[in-house]
């Protein structure tokens, strides 16, 4: 299954978007989660967050979980809070 970002994901629409999100991911089948984040140009701390809680989400039940498309300045914010290893590593 894949996710898709939008291209603006600050703190007002982290909680909406993470409800949605969560929707679509428990109405789905299959092995592995992977989010594609490659849209996204307006951003802050609170898109990573949403991808962290996601990735808890999917490991919780068992899935794989990837990010693909993560724009530059949000690898350089995840490993800024180190965290960077938990996006760009599938798992």
């Amino acid at each position: 299954m894949m996710l898709v970002l939008p291209a603006e994901l600050t703190n007002m629409q982290a909680t909406a978007l993470l409800t949605r999100l969560g929707e679509q991911f428990a109405a789905q089948n299959g092995t592995e989660l992977t989010v594609d984040a490659s849209a996204m140009e307006r951003f802050d701390s609170s898109a990573l967050a949403l991808l962290l809680q996601l990735r808890r989400d999917a490991l919780e039940r068992g899935k794989t979980f990837s990010v693909k498309g993560l724009p530059q300045r949000l690898r350089e914010l995840a490993a800024l809070y180190g965290v960077a290893q938990l996006l760009t590593a599938s798992c």
